[in-house]
């Protein structure tokens, strides 16, 4: 139990210094950083696809593959946090003063 508790502390602070370093850079920082994430995302597994389609003996199917997978997921989770950001706006702007 106490080793639990301390790491539990220990990812407490962590998340303190998380919250800090994002504080500083703003809202709309953050969210264009994980845009430029998405986008590389997206283009290194491009670039991936096109070397093996070349016929690159250094790139492996199984590595596009992964690739292109976590190209996908991220997009789908950017595609769900811009969904629930118009979602919000929309119930604030649709609130009665």
């Amino acid at each position: 139990m106490q080793s639990l508790a301390t790491q539990a502390g220990g990812q407490a602070a962590k998340g303190q210094q998380v919250s800090t370093l994002v504080g500083q850079g703003g809202f709309a920082g953050e969210l264009q950083a994980s845009i430029q994430r998405i986008n590389r995302l997206q283009q290194a597994s491009n670039a991936k696809a096109m070397a093996f389609q070349a016929g690159d003996p250094n790139v492996e199917l199984n590595d596009v593959m992964v690739d292109m997978q976590k190209a996908s997921v991220a997009f789908q989770m950017g595609l769900q946090v811009r969904n629930r950001l118009v979602s919000a706006y929309r119930d604030v702007m649709n609130m009665q003063v």
